[in-house]
């Protein structure tokens, strides 16, 4: 894992050196603490700082072919690279590391752009093709690692990080209200979009490659789903063969010239990753867990099952409501974007405990519910879509009373509200994204919170229509499931759970989490499998549970599904009052100055959150989201000077006593 940033030349101008370059390397040296490479020429400028796993001794970037007329940065792993290193040394190119990243080079002389094809991994690549006066820019097929860009000036400025960019004093940095808007409906902006004006995301499965000064972004893979799939391979066939998926992509996912642990969670998905570790390599299994004084959030007991059960060497840290307080500023100025749940600060507290052990990479279960049908989201749309077809029965919304078991707030705990709530959207039942008003409606409830100048200026963006458009045009012929499941990565996925809670945190410590289930071999093979295999009748997951039968214990594979959540609203007060940061953010005067948010409504919020009363998760999306966006607004907006520091930590006092400041301690 690294990080990379550049500049590019599309028009004539002075060649990109190397003080303009550091400043914004710099700015990544959490995502790669162990050293800083460059190139120049007089059209691009590239730069890399390292975090060294594979080739702890050669593998410095950038990394050239044999004349040095192609010049490769990279962040992220090639997880087939010893494959394909022997297929291309048949073909007659020469080695001269033993790193991933140089499989790239010869991959793009052998084969042009379709290079990406061949790469099972997760980066985000930066090639330069000196003899074509040629940029690529790829991003890996899911979104796991990030890459932003923005034009000025004739240049094309690119890096892992947005803060890359403004390290560059021509790059202004302003929010995006349309943006805004996105983030408090969709819990992530749409793709290619950020929350800053004027810079871009990469779409995950995207190239973008300049040349003659011209800039050309395409796609090379999506996730895809059959009208009509075939219903004639038994069950124990499939399970057989996802199984030995799994464990390929987890022996791939070990490779490493240096230890590898695990998360175990104490669900479903982490104790498969664990499990296959334990049964099928013979990497010593090392594995790390975070649980939480507050009972409703804590799966400590299921983790301790995992562990007696799999003898696994464990570490866990225990995450106070005061952590989620004092590294929620921190947390923001990674993320680089407003969150609406403080979950990603737990897994930082955790990432940081894998560091303070010695450990750089982790492997973990994300995606499964994604790939295989796991979210009570998709079976609560399964149940809407035969409640639309019958919608004065009064027993089919009677089905919603098995989900969200887990929730003391559960919106099934009143049947009337129940009704109404899960009956949002049945307008919309013939939309791709039906299965998702539910949710989407309720975030959006955060609108009423927002300034009357950012409601005018949102009242004309039509978001949903910005959704419909990055739709593939056949997603109608689909199953409603797999629809379902298409929204669901290119949203919330890799919009906020790869990035926010996953990348973000874990480089906020210079820890690379590897993710098995989202191998494209294993999305792929999934992606054709009969329905009823993903959720047998309410039971998700259903073949990934089957593949399991003697691998994972039973009491956890057939455990009712508790997604990872993390208390919110509650965290940031201290006996009825808030904390420093917090309560001068979110003041009158700040609330004004910075014209995102009406003054008064928050005032009510954050006295209804004082006195506990913010229950619902509407509430709590409002505060969280607020104080996100307020954080991010001061970091990265007001703080004068910024392009001068060299940052390592942001750390808040909760105490504030007037004379509010973001510290920042100077980089290595």
């Amino acid at each position: 894992m690294c990080g990379i940033t550049g500049i590019l030349n599309l028009k004539h101008r002075p060649a990109p050196s190397l003080d303009e370059l550091k400043p914004m390397i710099t700015r990544l040296t959490h995502r790669g603490p162990d050293g800083c490479g460059y190139y120049t020429d007089e059209q691009v400028g590239l730069a890399h700082a390292r975090l060294s796993i594979i080739d702890l001794h050669s593998g410095d970037q950038p990394i050239h072919n044999e004349d040095g007329s192609i010049q490769v940065i990279f962040n992220g792993e090639i997880f087939n690279y010893i494959e394909l290193r022997k297929e291309l040394e048949q073909q007659g190119h020469r080695f001269y590391t033993r790193s991933d990243t140089e499989v790239i080079v010869h991959l793009y002389e052998q084969h042009d752009d379709a290079f990406v094809n061949h790469l099972n991994g997760q980066f985000a690549i930066a090639l330069w093709d000196r003899k074509r006066r040629r940029l690529v820019l790829a991003r890996d097929r899911t979104g796991i690692r990030p890459l932003f860009y923005t034009l000025h000036g004739g240049r094309l400025f690119f890096g892992s990080e947005v803060k890359a960019l403004f390290a560059h004093p021509a790059i202004k940095r302003q929010l995006d209200i349309r943006t805004m808007g996105e983030i408090f409906t969709y819990w992530a902006p749409l793709p290619a979009h950020t929350i800053f004006k004027d810079i871009s995301s990469l779409p995950p499965g995207h190239l973008l490659i300049t040349t003659d000064g011209t800039l050309a972004i395409s796609k090379y893979w999506d996730w895809s789903f059959p009208a009509d799939i075939p219903d004639r391979r038994p069950a124990e066939e499939l399970a057989t063969e996802l199984k030995e998926l799994l464990i390929d992509s987890v022996r791939l996912r070990l490779r490493s010239d240096v230890p590898v642990g695990a998360y175990l969670s104490g669900g479903l998905d982490s104790s498969v990753t664990t499990s296959l570790i334990k049964h099928y390599t013979t990497t010593p299994l090392r594995t790390f867990s975070v649980s939480f004084e507050d009972k409703a959030f804590d799966e400590s007991g299921y983790q301790k099952q995992l562990v007696d059960y799999l003898g696994t060497n464990h570490s866990h840290v225990l995450c106070k409501n005061a952590a989620i307080r004092d590294l929620f500023p921190k947390v923001i100025w990674h993320t680089e974007s407003p969150i609406l749940r403080t979950a990603p600060a737990p897994l930082m507290l955790l990432s940081e405990k894998v560091r303070s052990e010695g450990y750089k990479v982790v492997l973990t279960g994300e995606g499964a519910d994604e790939v295989l049908g796991g979210y009570d989201l998709f079976k609560e749309a399964k149940i809407r879509r035969f409640w639309a077809r019958f919608p004065d029965s009064r027993m089919r919304p009677l089905l919603l009373s098995r989900l969200y078991p887990y929730l003391e707030s559960s919106p099934m705990a009143n049947r009337a509200y129940a009704q109404h709530f899960f009956k949002q959207g049945m307008e919309n039942f013939d939309t791709p994204y039906f299965g998702h008003t539910p949710r989407w409606t309720t975030t959006r409830r955060c609108w009423r919170f927002f300034s009357n100048d950012v409601k005018a200026e949102l009242e004309h963006h039509r978001s949903h229509e910005a959704l419909e458009n990055m739709l593939p045009a056949d997603i109608t012929r689909w199953k409603p499931l797999n629809r379902d499941q298409y929204i669901e990565a290119h949203t919330l996925m890799s919009g906020y759970l790869l990035s926010s809670q996953g990348d973000r945190v874990a480089m906020a410590n210079s820890v690379e989490g590897r993710f098995p289930f989202l191998d494209h071999r294993v999305i792929e093979f999934a992606n054709q499998l009969p329905l009823r295999y993903k959720i047998m009748g309410l039971n998700e997951k259903y073949l990934l549970k089957k593949a399991m039968q003697g691998i994972v214990p039973d009491s956890i594979r057939n455990r009712a599904k508790q997604p990872y959540r993390a208390p919110d609203s509650l965290s940031f007060f201290i006996d009825g009052k808030p904390a420093g940061y917090v309560a001068h953010l979110l003041g009158k005067q700040k609330i004004t100055q910075a014209g995102y948010f009406d003054a008064t409504a928050v005032a009510r919020l954050m006295d209804k959150c004082a006195r506990g009363k913010a229950i619902g998760f509407a509430d709590n999306m409002a505060f969280v989201g607020i104080l996100s966006t307020m954080l991010l607004d001061e970091m990265y907006v007001q703080s004068a000077g910024y392009a001068d520091q060299t940052y390592r930590r942001c750390n808040y006092s909760g105490n504030y006593s007037g004379n509010y400041s973001a510290s920042y301690e100077t980089s290595r």
